[in-house]
């Protein structure tokens, strides 16, 4: 009997695998998944205030649209935008293309990419149309 144990076989794991921009991509797509149902519930907070009248209305609004609300806003289209790009990404992915590792990378760098230029050009419209001031 020889005292030596078993190998397993080690499962994959951040040690072992090399970081890439495909493993960012899927991390960023179940966090912006995540705070964009935030996003659903402000925008039910926004509904609710409505509905009770101008007085709380007009509270809400004032915390909206206060530099630290229009700071979650802006992470919440940040991660609307992020997340609609990882959806047509896995769309890509999901019919049979670009899944060779060179066009897998590209399709999470430009998901990634358009969806932060996607976010300061909405903002930059809201910004220079009047619908928000700082």
């Amino acid at each position: 009997m020889s005292n030596t144990t078993p190998t397993r076989p080690l499962s994959p794991h951040l040690q072992i695998w090399r970081w890439h921009v495909t493993m960012l991509s899927s991390i960023l797509h179940r966090v912006t998944g995540s705070a964009s149902v935030a996003g659903i519930v402000l925008i039910a907070a926004w509904l609710i205030y409505l509905a009770l009248g101008r007085e709380t209305y007009t509270v809400f609004v004032q915390y909206a649209a206060s530099p630290l609300g229009l700071l979650v806003w802006f992470g919440l289209s940040l991660a609307g935008f992020v997340h609609l790009m990882g959806g047509l990404r896995h769309f890509i992915w999901d019919m049979g293309a670009g899944l060779q590792p060179k066009t897998a990378s590209a399709l999470s760098t430009w998901s990634i990419l358009i969806g932060v230029v996607l976010t300061i050009a909405f903002w930059a419209v809201l910004f220079v149309s009047g619908k928000v001031t700082l």
